[in-house]
C-alpha cells in the first residue's frame, strides 16, 4: 500500500496548506477530552462548548480563504469576458483560441478550489464521527442543527459551496459560446475540431453535483445500482474514455440482469392459479415467489466471491442453473408436484448473478462511461420487471406436446428456459473474459485518478494536511501513536466476513439499511399478493393482473426522470428521503380495507402511491448510503453492494413468508394482515430517519 505521506502529497495543494481543516489538531483535542473526562476533570457541557468553538474557528479559516479565491476567480472571468466582447467586434481566430484556453485555465483553477472544498467537507464529517465514536456524545446532531440552519451559517459554505455555482455557470457559458461559434470567425479549415463539450465542463459539473444535491436523470438512475465509487473532482483524463473494454461483454451482463428480473416477475400474475392447480392454497403463491429470494440470499455471497476471480464462469453457471430451474418449474404441473415447483424456483434464485453484473461494471468499465453503464443496469432491471408480467399476460395459450402441458401457468417456465438457453449460447460465443489483473488495474487506476478525501482522511490527517518538517520532528512520537491507532481502528483492508462488515456500520448506515429493507418489503407485499387480492376483490384475470404489474414496472424510468431532473435539484437528499417515507406511510394506510366496499380506484391509486414513493425512496436512500458508508465497504466480497442486496433480499423473503402465513387466517383478512407489518416498518423507519436526520448531512 502506498505510504500515507506520499498519497497525501499527491492529493493536496501544497500552497494552500494553512487553509485546510486542521484535522490533526482536532483529533488530538478529542483524545485529550477522552482522557480528561475519564479522569473526571471535564464535564459534558464544557466539552461540547469548547469543541464547537474550535470547529467554528477552523471552518471560518477555510470559508474566508474560499471567499477570497472565489473573488479572484470572478475578477479573472470578468476580464476575460471583456476580452471576448472585443473579439466579437473584431474576430481573430488565433486570439479566440487563446481566449478559450484562458477560460479553461480558470476552469482548472476553479476545479482545484472545489477539490479543496470537498476535502474539508469530508474532513468535517470525519472529525464529527470520530468525536461521537470516542466520547459517545451526540455531537453531530447538536452542531449541525445549531450551525447549518443559522442565517449566517459558514457550515453551509463548506457543504453547499454557496456562490460558487455562479462562477461554474459563467465558465461553462463562455466555453460553450466559444465552442458553438468556433466556425463563425474563420473558415472551419483553419481550426482544429472540438469535442461536443469541453472536458473541464464535465469535471466542473461532476464536482458541483457531488458538493450539492443537484443531479440529473442518469446520475439519479445510476444511484440505484449502488456501485460505490470514491471520487473527488479532478481533471478528467481524456485517455480514460479510450480505454479498451468489451462492449458486447457489458451488453451480456445487462441482458443477464434483464432476463433475471423478467424471470422473477413473470410468474406473479399466475402463481396463485398454479398453486391451486397443484392442490395448495392461493396464498402459497407467496412461498413460490419467495423461494427465489431465499436462494438469492446465499447465491449473492458466493457469486460476489466468485467474481473476484472470474466473470465468465459465474455467468455460465448462472445461465445453466436458471435454465434447469425454469424447466423444473414448467414440469411441476405434469408431475403434479408442489415440491418440484418450489425446487425449480430455488434453482432460479441460486442462479442470481446480479453481484457479478454489478462487479463487472465496477471493475471493467472505464470511469468515463461507468455512470451510463450503471444507469443501464438499473434500466435493464426496470424493463425486466415490466416485461416479465407483460409477457405473462400474452401467454394465454393452451396445448400439449407429447406429455407436456403448455398453458398460462407453465408457459412462463418454458419461455424463460428457452430465453436462458439462447443467452447461454450467446454467452459462450461472444463473452470475453477480462484478465483479473487488467480488470483490477482498471478499477484501481480509475479510482486513483480521483483519489478520495475519504482515503486520505481514514488514515489520519497531518496538520494542516501537510505538516512542516519541524512539526513532524517534534511530534514524531505522537504521530507514530496516531498511526498505530488509525491502523488498528480503520484498516484499509476490505472486510473479510459479514460480521466484520457489520461492525463497520454506523447508526446512520444501519438506519439506511433499515429503510432499504422497509421499501423492498412494502414493494414485495404489493407485487406478490396482487394476483390474490385482485382475484378476490375484483375478479381480475391473469391478463388484467399482468397489465397492472407491467404498468407499475414502466413507472420506474419516468419517476426517476422527474426526480433526477427536477426534484433533486430543489431539495436535499435527506428531505426527499423523509418525505418519501411519509408518502409510503400514507399509501399503505390508504390501502387498508376499512370501508365496506373496496374499489379498484382505491387499490390502484394506493398501489401507485406506494410504488412510486418507494421507487423515489430507493434512489435517495442508496445515494445517502454510499455517502455515509465506510470506504472499506467499497471493495472485496463483503462490500456495501452485497449488504444492501442481502437487506433487500431478506425483506422479500420475509414479505413472501408473511403472505403465506397470513393466508391461514383466511383470504378475506389477507390484505389488512399483510399491510400491518408494512405500516409498522414504514413508521419505524420514518422515526429512525428523524432521529439520525442531521447525521445525513
Amino acid at each position: 500500500m502506498v505510504r500515507f505521506g506520499k498519497r497525501l502529497k499527491e492529493a493536496q495543494a501544497m500552497e494552500w496548506q494553512r487553509h485546510y481543516i486542521n484535522y490533526k489538531l482536532m483529533k488530538k483535542r478529542v483524545k485529550q477530552y477522552a482522557q480528561q473526562i475519564e479522569a473526571g476533570v471535564l464535564e459534558h457541557r464544557h466539552v461540547m462548548k469548547d469543541f464547537s468553538r474550535m470547529l467554528d474557528y477552523e471552518i471560518e479559516n477555510t470559508v474566508l480563504f474560499l471567499l477570497e479565491q472565489q473573488g479572484l476567480l470572478a475578477s479573472r472571468i470578468a476580464q476575460l469576458a471583456e476580452w471576448k466582447k472585443g473579439l466579437q467586434e473584431k474576430p481573430d481566430f488565433s486570439r479566440i483560441t487563446e481566449l478559450r484556453e484562458e477560460f479553461r485555465v480558470v476552469g482548472q483553477d476553479l476545479l482545484k478550489l472545489l477539490y479543496f472544498l470537498e476535502i474539508n467537507a469530508v474532513g468535517l464529517r470525519k472529525i464529527l464521527k470520530k468525536f461521537e465514536k470516542r466520547l459517545g456524545y451526540k455531537f453531530t446532531d447538536y452542531y449541525v442543527k445549531t450551525r447549518a440552519n443559522h442565517p449566517y451559517s459558514q457550515l453551509q459554505q463548506v457543504f453547499k459551496h454557496v456562490g460558487l455555482g455562479a462562477v461554474v455557470g459563467a465558465i461553462s457559458l463562455n466555453l460553450g459560446e466559444l465552442q458553438d461559434h468556433q466556425g463563425r470567425y474563420l473558415s472551419i479549415y483553419d481550426q482544429p475540431s472540438l469535442p461536443v463539450q469541453d472536458p473541464v465542463i464535465h469535471s466542473l459539473n461532476a464536482a458541483v453535483d457531488r458538493l450539492t444535491n443537484s443531479t440529473n436523470f442518469l446520475n439519479f438512475l445510476a444511484q440505484h445500482a449502488f456501485i460505490i465509487q470514491e471520487d473527488l473532482p479532478a481533471p478528467i483524463d481524456e485517455e480514460a474514455a479510450d480505454k479498451k473494454y468489451h462492449l458486447v461483454s457489458l451488453l451480456l451482463n445487462l441482458v443477464n440482469t434483464f432476463l433475471y428480473m423478467a424471470n422473477t416477475y413473470i410468474i406473479v400474475p399466475s402463481a396463485d392459479d398454479y398453486a391451486m392447480s397443484l392442490g395448495a392454497a392461493p396464498t402459497v403463491c407467496g412461498l413460490v415467489i419467495g423461494a427465489m429470494a431465499v436462494a438469492q440470499i446465499f447465491s449473492s455471497v458466493y457469486f460476489s466471491a466468485w467474481s473476484n476471480k472470474s466473470y465468465y464462469r459465474p455467468l455460465i453457471f448462472s445461465s445453466i442453473v436458471l435454465f434447469l430451474g425454469n424447466v423444473m418449474y414448467a414440469l411441476a404441473y405434469d408431475l403434479n408436484s408442489i415440491g418440484v415447483l418450489l425446487v425449480g424456483r430455488l434453482f432460479c434464485g441460486l442462479g442470481s448473478a446480479r453481484a457479478v453484473n454489478r462487479r463487472y461494471i465496477s471493475d471493467c468499465v472505464p470511469l468515463m462511461i461507468r455512470m451510463q453503464a450503471s444507469a443501464g443496469f438499473v434500466s435493464a432491471s426496470a424493463l425486466g420487471m415490466a416485461c416479465g408480467p407483460a409477457l405473462a399476460g400474452m401467454l394465454q395459450f393452451k396445448f400439449k406436446i407429447y406429455k407436456f402441458t403448455f398453458d398460462q401457468k407453465t408457459l412462463p417456465g418454458w419461455v424463460m428456459a428457452g430465453a436462458w438457453l439462447i443467452y447461454l449460447l450467446w454467452l459462450c460465443i461472444s463473452f470475453r473474459e477480462p484478465s483479473h489483473d487488467e480488470a483490477e488495474q482498471t478499477h484501481v487506476e480509475s479510482n486513483h485518478r480521483e483519489t478520495t478525501a475519504v482515503d486520505v482522511l481514514e488514515d489520519g490527517f497531518k496538520q494542516p494536511l501537510l505538516p512542516s518538517l519541524q512539526e513532524s520532528t517534534q511530534d514524531e512520537g505522537e504521530d507514530e501513536e496516531d498511526r498505530s491507532e488509525e491502523a488498528a481502528q480503520e484498516s484499509r483492508l476490505a472486510a473479510n466476513s459479514l460480521q466484520s462488515a457489520y461492525r463497520l456500520l454506523t447508526p446512520s448506515v444501519k438506519v439506511q439499511l433499515l429503510i432499504y429493507f422497509m421499501l423492498k418489503y412494502v414493494m414485495e407485499i404489493l407485487l406478490s399478493e396482487s394476483s390474490v387480492i385482485t382475484s378476490q376483490y375484483f375478479h381480475w384475470t391473469t391478463s388484467s393482473v399482468a397489465i397492472f404489474l407491467a404498468c407499475l414496472g414502466l413507472m420506474v424510468l419516468p419517476v426517476n426522470l422527474v426526480v433526477g431532473n427536477y426534484i433533486s435539484n430543489i431539495f436535499e437528499d435527506r428531505q426527499i428521503l423523509l418525505a418519501s417515507e411519509i408518502v409510503v406511510c400514507i399509501g399503505v394506510l390508504f390501502s387498508f380495507h376499512i370501508i365496506s366496499k373496496y374499489t379498484i380506484a382505491q387499490y390502484v391509486s394506493s398501489g401507485l402511491l406506494v410504488f412510486v414513493s418507494a421507487e423515489v425512496l430507493e434512489g435517495v436512500n442508496l445515494s445517502l448510503l454510499s455517502r455515509v458508508m465506510s470506504s472499506r465497504l467499497s471493495q472485496g466480497t463483503y462490500n456495501g453492494g452485497l449488504l444492501s442486496t442481502e437487506a433487500g433480499t431478506i425483506a422479500r423473503v420475509v414479505a413472501d413468508a408473511t403472505i403465506t402465513l397470513a393466508g391461514h387466517l383466511g383470504e378475506s383478512n389477507l390484505l389488512n394482515v399483510t399491510l400491518v407489518p408494512s405500516l409498522l416498518l414504514s413508521v419505524i423507519s420514518t422515526f429512525a430517519t428523524i432521529h439520525t436526520y442531521n447525521s445525513l448531512y
